[in-house]
């Protein structure tokens, strides 16, 4: 689904659209929202005890922010397909993995950025320490990252696919 390098971020089709379309309505309907909210609560009156003015404020300076980060995104993003389904773990894919081979200890999370990330899966991106000891690797491999302690950990890939959100 993605991957960064010299400051290109790969992107499915749906995923570009689905960024375009947050930017959309955080360039719009959304920037409207929050004026009017800003409108309303200087009304009030006194703007230094104002707590719903500041509020709203905050809320428009985080937004901001986010049509800022979308712009430059998608600016720099080429679009692609999916990767294939060849069981090579890289950004977009699925993996499962099993902590020193053990096939009862296992984890399944997506390798992608966090525009990507959800509640449904959890994400690790490809620039993460787990990211990059399994990216390149394939079902059967055994991939080495470092943990925080600065001690070695070592996970067997058991499947790579495609994510499919």
């Amino acid at each position: 689904m993605t991957q960064t390098s010299d400051n290109v971020t790969w992107l499915t089709q749906e995923a570009y659209n689905k960024l375009k379309d947050e930017l959309e309505y955080l360039s719009g309907p959304a920037r409207t929202e929050i004026a009017a909210k800003i409108a309303a609560a200087r009304e009030e009156g006194d703007l230094r005890e104002n707590g719903g003015y500041h509020a709203a404020k905050e809320e428009q300076g985080k937004q901001e922010l986010r049509v800022r980060q979308l712009t430059q995104l998608l600016q720099h993003a080429k679009v692609g397909e999916s990767p294939a389904d060849d069981g090579i773990v890289e950004p977009g894919m699925v993996v499962t993995i099993a902590f020193d081979g053990d096939e009862d200890d296992t984890m399944t999370f997506l390798l992608a950025s966090r525009e990507y990330a959800s509640g449904d899966i959890e994400t690790y991106s490809p620039q993460s320490p787990l990211g990059v000891g399994v990216n390149g690797k394939k079902a059967g491999d055994d991939a080495q990252y470092e943990l925080p302690n600065g001690k070695k950990a070592t996970v067997r890939i058991l499947s790579a696919k495609p994510h499919s959100g």
